[in-house]
């Protein structure tokens, strides 16, 4: 066997499951960081087109699922909004792992312990592709953004803080 494997995460499998079509991309975090921007640049990918994953935990207690473009800020009276809280709050990243099976870094929106109502920045329509952690720090993956919507129950809507 001459051929490395390439690895599998869990986000590979449950979209491998769903018979939907993606690129797995991997990089290296050593080598520049895993701040959303430095992976973009490593893979060769267009920031607006790479989306991280934020999870939040609303007034009443809910959590909620935000994916945006790896070079904004979420705007959390859009997010909360968004959601129908009165406000939403970012989840303490000591939580992240326990509530979501994922660590800071590599959150993806798909394959969570929990389904988690989840919402889109609606520029992620604007793309044939993007780009979401593959739920492990070095790895990614590209997807049509009609499919990622439609396997996590997403909705759309501007989640942004304005510049």
């Amino acid at each position: 066997m001459s051929k490395q494997k390439e690895e599998k995460t869990n986000v590979m499998r449950v979209l491998e499951q769903k018979k939907l079509s993606y690129t797995p991309h991997s990089y290296d975090p050593e080598a520049g960081g895993i701040d959303g921007v430095s992976v973009a640049k490593a893979l060769g990918q267009d920031p607006a087109a790479v989306f991280k994953t934020l999870v939040a935990k609303g007034a009443s207690g809910g959590y909620y699922v935000f994916d945006i473009p790896v070079a904004e800020t979420l705007d959390l009276k859009k997010a909360a909004k968004a959601v129908g809280e009165k406000s939403v709050a970012m989840l303490p990243q000591k939580e992240l792992l326990p509530l979501t099976g994922y660590v800071h870094g590599g959150c993806s929106p798909v394959g969570m312990k929990k389904h988690f109502p989840t919402v889109f920045d609606e520029s992620c329509l604007a793309f044939a592709t993007i780009c979401v952690s593959a739920g492990k720090v070095g790895f990614q993956v590209e997807l049509a953004p009609r499919d990622l919507l439609d396997l996590t129950a997403a909705a759309t809507t501007g989640l942004c803080a304005d510049a």
